[in-house]
């Protein structure tokens, strides 16, 4: 039997997950503020602004930080717990390197 490694092993799965969780609620209260940011930058610069803007900045902000907070994560748990070494090139010797 070949031996776990990565996500594979349930010990450094949950410790990995657990450190991701804390990282996205951590930025998920980042990107609250983020948001208040903005929407006071938008009152100072505007005025009053329609209820629709406002929603619309909360969730533009928020979500778009949201994406980019996740897809970062993701790639710092898949590297830090060795799981992009796992992946098999398969292409590697059929594809010439130009010099």
């Amino acid at each position: 039997m070949t031996e776990k490694k990565g996500l594979d092993d349930p010990r450094i799965a949950t410790i990995a997950w657990s450190r991701f969780r804390r990282i996205m609620l951590w930025m998920a209260l980042i990107g609250a503020l983020c948001v208040g940011a903005a929407l006071l930058f938008l009152r100072l610069w505007t005025g009053p602004m329609p209820v629709h803007m406002i929603i619309a900045t909360i969730l533009g902000v928020w979500l778009t930080f949201m994406l980019g907070t996740g897809l970062m994560a993701l790639v710092f748990l898949s590297a830090g717990t060795g799981h992009d070494d796992q992946v098999m090139d398969r292409l590697k010797d059929e594809v010439p390197l130009d010099d």
